[in-house]
């Protein structure tokens, strides 16, 4: 069983432009923009185009989405009244903007046709659209993340899913290298993830794999030329295939693994998944052997996990959870802590402390 998800995309240099007439057509009236501190000149730009229908705006947000700053951001989205949000920048801004959506009553949308229905498309009331300026591939999917006491929730909920996403290239441009490879190593976790969860099925391998190939060779082209625009398209391309992959096969181990580093240690996101990923593709892919297979022609190596751990390496993203911050005592009590979770081989305290450790001393695979 597969579920295509309703939304529309918008791709190509320059797409920025378009974002007042994709609000237009929602035909919402009040729009609250959030961006990321990075992302003030594209807010600016954005501002501008919605004219009367400008609402306010929050610049910079936090990783992990803390209840704190969703709170806040929720008592403003209903100070002002607002219908909907345009999103900019990375998958904090855009998981504050879910938040919102989650929450807000259906009485604040104009946008829904007066639908309310629990789990439908806008069904919150506010609706999101996103304008991504990395490539998390949170704009992509129904999942949402909330940080409270050291500890992530996170759950699917079709409410948060963005109606309109705009992908410009231009706007990931300038993004540093480090931050490039890191953010495109959390992409590449939604495609290999994708293919070994309960959901995965043949729509999200090949969506996967051609995200997967997709983001190698961008990655490699941006290692080269940083400011390759065409390499930049080409990432965004491949965040839009994970993050749609993740949308529809969900989340498992790696993960759920991720969450819990990032929620109850602050590790910082993006790179936990390079350190992470290759260890449980070691002890996973051979459980899929025909995804494995598509996935290993589509990164140009005959191992998978050796071979993403290689091109972390190269793009010079950690692949160490030491070198993140994490002590060796902090990997053992996120070992006993865990709690199992479906997989292709059983979950155990022993598989998950052989990732861990593997992981924290940022051994090859």
């Amino acid at each position: 069983m597969h579920t295509f998800l309703p939304g529309r995309v918008v791709f190509g240099a320059g797409a920025l432009e378009r974002v007042g007439a994709e609000v237009e057509a929602l035909g919402v009236r009040r729009v609250l923009v959030i961006a990321t501190n990075s992302a003030r000149a594209a807010a600016d730009a954005v501002q501008t185009q919605l004219g009367d229908r400008f609402a306010g705006r929050i610049d910079g947000v936090a990783q992990h989405v803390p209840t704190e700053a969703a709170e806040q951001s929720r008592t403003q989205a209903r100070e002002s009244n607002a219908d909907a949000i345009v999103a900019i920048g990375g998958g904090s801004a855009i998981g504050l903007a879910k938040a919102i959506a989650l929450t807000s009553s259906p009485q604040q949308s104009s946008a829904t046709g007066g639908a309310t229905t629990e789990g439908s498309v806008g069904g919150g009331g506010v609706v999101v659209v996103a304008v991504p300026t990395t490539y998390a591939g949170s704009e992509m999917t129904p999942v949402w993340g909330e940080t409270a006491a050291g500890r992530k929730s996170t759950g699917v909920d079709l409410r948060v899913l963005p109606r309109v996403v705009v992908y410009d290239p231009m706007l990931s441009r300038g993004l540093p290298v480090k931050v490039t490879a890191a953010s495109v190593a959390n992409a590449i976790a939604h495609c290999v993830e994708a293919v070994w969860t309960p959901k995965a099925d043949p729509f999200t391998e090949v969506v996967a794999a051609e995200g997967l190939r997709a983001l190698a060779g961008g990655m490699r082209e941006v290692l080269a030329t940083p400011d390759d625009l065409d390499a930049r398209g080409k990432l965004m391309y491949g965040a839009c295939l994970a993050g749609s992959a993740l949308a529809t096969a969900g989340t498992g181990l790696h993960h759920k693994l991720c969450h819990l580093l990032g929620g109850t240690y602050n590790l910082p996101h993006a790179e936990t998944h390079a350190a992470v990923l290759p260890q449980v593709a070691r002890v996973n892919a051979s459980s899929v052997p025909q995804a494995k297979a598509r996935l290993e022609a589509a990164l140009g190596t005959t191992d998978l996990a050796a071979g993403l751990f290689d091109l972390f390496q190269a793009a010079g993203v950690p692949t160490s959870l030491r070198d993140l911050g994490l002590t060796e005592a902090q990997a053992e009590e996120a070992a006993r802590t865990f709690q199992p979770t479906d997989n292709p081989i059983p979950v155990t305290e022993g598989l998950v402390r052989e990732i861990l450790s593997r992981a924290w001393a940022g051994t090859r695979p």
